[in-house]
């Protein structure tokens, strides 16, 4: 199905429960909505040492309109650029309306960056003021400032550390806003009057690609690209003001923007923040969502982890967990989806939601969960089908930055392991001569910010986007994505190599974590592979296997058994599909370190650069070409968690591993 056919789902009708986008046609006057009617219901949570605080709608309103004040008298103008960076918390969100309300633009950065990677979005998008949690960001500000000959003006939140810092240009947040309260006591409509000039077509936010390539891209998104995509989204799943989020993903990823700022100002729901970090699963229990977005990596943790717990349980509670887990495989998505399911089953299945289902979501903080997606990458059908098999109603959806996110969304009634599901409300779908994705919606984005080339090149004049994926729409009108479009290429004998195809099918296991395949223009398909630290970890402590490091544990022999396995079950499901059959893997070895962003391997949204691991590992690529190779060795500088540099130096074992006759009867058919 390529060329000019085209995919599109229709607008969805208005809803009497959210806000006329034509009247609020910017978040600050949507705040001041917000603020009117649902005043005193909780729009954001923060959790300090241990205790939940809450913020009405009506406090976010008074708060940010305080620090606008503030931010107006040092010098913001309409115009203007505003980088946020830190962790998410309240003050940080606040500060992107604060921004909006001034006819400033935010320009999110992603708080764990390093210096280096922090300097190009600000120098690029020419930022004026930053404002930033703690003393960390401001350090790193500090050490590139005379780079930014832009910047002027930090405002930081935390003060521990910062305080005696001698720089004129650094204010705590506090004072900004007590000076702002005194300008609003003075002139109460201040505020209001920037506010009104605002206008649906403004530059809402410019959040930055993650760069996999190069530089990444500043993506100008309007107010109608933001708020028309969020509502839809909003109508779509039915959500509403007494709905709860949490809110722990990066503040510069796009999807979180959707989810913890759009749609959160449009429906009027509660966001909420985690403590940090490393209580996120802490603080999703405790809260409880209704609404929960999460990468397939968060949920292959969580199941790792209570795989884990299981195997350390008794022989009675596993056989029962093993029992009902076998029986929700049966039934349970067929009950979630509403279908008919016997007697006996749905019997047996409640007993199970009594005795397993129900304690186990609720230990994972999924028991309310009415709306949860995962996106980003493939999840693994296992892993899906896990969770919507104990009630979960767990989707997958496809989206980009340059489409404010939605492009597809798996409908109810209509979920599949191996699709991303139908075009999202008012998307058109094209999958263009090349097997490219390309789409068309109300949420594409303006232009890529001072890069009018880059522009040209992914948006046609008439509006369709190029997303760079291949993939193709099946019988049931739904978009399957099978790679990034240019990483899509052939096999000396033919044969189509798609690598995250098949990196994802090795992902899927919990005791790998990474995979980067080759084969492009090669006689076969060779990958490296990180194995999971703690579900491997687990098994090697039940196994009396001692080990004193990742690299250790990575070199054992029988590691290298378990994960020879897992790559056999992948060829073996590869034999039996005739456009990749002949691009099973033939050899692998076991990284002796985790690929990393500090290293330049990983995005910070943890893709692969692909060209940057090609260059870097270059001599164990060789050695997996080299049919005498047993071994090969890598040197190469690392970065530790505390910054500091040094180099490692290891030899890995390649291994060989078994390959499957196609289904259909051979390499060459296969490649046929």
């Amino acid at each position: 199905m390529t060329g000019s056919q085209t995919y599109s789902a229709a607008a969805m009708p208005p809803s009497a429960d959210l806000p006329n986008l034509d009247i609020y046609d910017t978040f600050p006057k949507l705040l001041r909505y917000n603020a009117q009617r649902h005043g005193t219901r909780p729009s954001m949570r923060e959790k300090n040492y241990g205790i939940w605080q809450s913020y009405t709608w009506a406090d976010v309103k008074d708060e940010v309109f305080r620090f606008a004040a503030g931010m107006k008298e040092l010098g913001v103008e309409r115009g203007d650029k505003i980088a946020i960076i830190g962790d998410n918390r309240p003050r940080m969100y606040w500060t992107i309306c604060v921004a909006q309300c001034l006819g400033a633009v935010p320009v999110p950065v992603y708080q764990d960056s390093v210096a280096a990677e922090i300097h190009y979005p600000l120098e690029h998008a020419e930022v004026r003021f930053a404002v930033v949690e703690d003393q960390e960001q401001v350090d790193k500000l500090l050490s590139i400032k005379d780079r930014l000959p832009k910047l002027e003006t930090i405002i930081y939140d935390e003060p521990r550390g910062v305080r005696d810092y001698p720089q004129a240009f650094l204010h705590h947040y506090d004072v900004v806003v007590a000076r702002g309260a005194e300008l609003l006591a003075q002139n109460p409509t201040l505020i209001d009057d920037e506010v009104d000039k605002g206008q649906h077509d403004d530059i809402s936010i410019i959040p930055y690609t993650s760069g996999t390539t190069g530089n990444p891209k500043g993506v100008s998104l309007s107010f109608r690209n933001v708020m028309r995509a969020a509502y839809n989204g909003a109508i779509f799943e039915g959500l509403r003001s007494t709905d709860e989020s949490l809110a722990y993903l990066p503040i510069a990823w796009i999807g979180d923007h959707i989810f913890s700022y759009g749609q959160a100002f449009i429906c009027g729901f509660c966001v909420a923040c985690p403590e940090n970090s490393e209580t996120v699963l802490t603080d999703l229990r405790e809260l409880g969502p209704t609404y929960f977005f999460a990468p397939p990596r968060i949920f292959e943790n969580i199941l790792t982890t209570v795989m884990i717990r299981m195997e350390d349980a008794g022989t009675l509670k596993r056989k029962m967990f093993h029992f009902f887990m076998d029986h929700a495989r049966k039934v349970g998505v067929k009950i979630l989806d509403g279908k008919s399911v016997g007697l006996v089953d749905r019997l047996t299945y409640g007993l199970g939601e009594l005795l397993v289902y129900g304690p186990l979501k609720n230990v994972l903080g999924l028991t309310r969960v009415r709306i949860g997606y995962t996106a980003g990458e493939a999840i693994g059908p296992d892993i899906f089908s896990f969770y919507r098999s104990i009630g979960v109603n767990l989707k997958q959806l496809y989206g980009s930055t340059e489409a404010a996110v939605f492009i597809t969304i798996q409908p109810n009634g209509e979920i599949y392991d191996d699709t991303v599901g139908t075009p999202a409300p008012e998307v058109e779908l094209r999958i263009a001569e090349s097997g490219e994705v390309m789409f068309r919606s109300p949420g594409v984005f303006v232009e890529y910010f001072k890069n009018p080339e880059a522009t040209k090149s992914a948006k046609t004049e008439d509006g369709w986007v190029h997303t760079g994926d291949a993939g193709f729409v099946d019988d049931r009108g739904h978009l399957k994505i099978i790679d990034r479009a240019k990483d899509v290429g052939k096999l000396n004998n033919g044969t189509l190599f798609a690598p995250k195809y098949i990196e994802n099918k090795l992902k899927f296991f919990p005791n790998i974590k990474e995979v980067v395949a080759f084969g492009h223009e090669r006689d076969y398909c060779a990958c490296f592979i990180n194995i999971d630290l703690e579900a491997v970890g687990s098994w090697a402590e039940r196994n009396n296997l001692s080990y004193a490091s990742y690299q250790d544990l990575s070199s054992r022999k029988e590691v290298y058994e378990i994960v020879r396995a897992h790559v056999e079950k992948v060829n073996r499901d590869l034999s039996q599909e005739e456009m990749v059959a002949g691009s099973q893997i033939k050899r692998f070895l076991l990284l002796p370190k985790m690929l990393d962003a500090d290293d330049g391997e990983l995005t910070r949204t943890s893709k692969v650069r692909r060209g940057f691991i090609a260059e870097k590992y270059q001599p164990l690529i060789d050695a997996l070409y080299d049919p005498n190779a047993k071994t090969g060795t890598i040197k190469s500088e690392i970065t530790f968690e505390d910054g500091r540099k040094g180099m490692l130096d290891a030899t890995v074992d390649i291994v060989d591993v078994e390959q499957f006759t196609p289904a259909g009867g051979g390499f060459k058919a296969a490649a046929e």
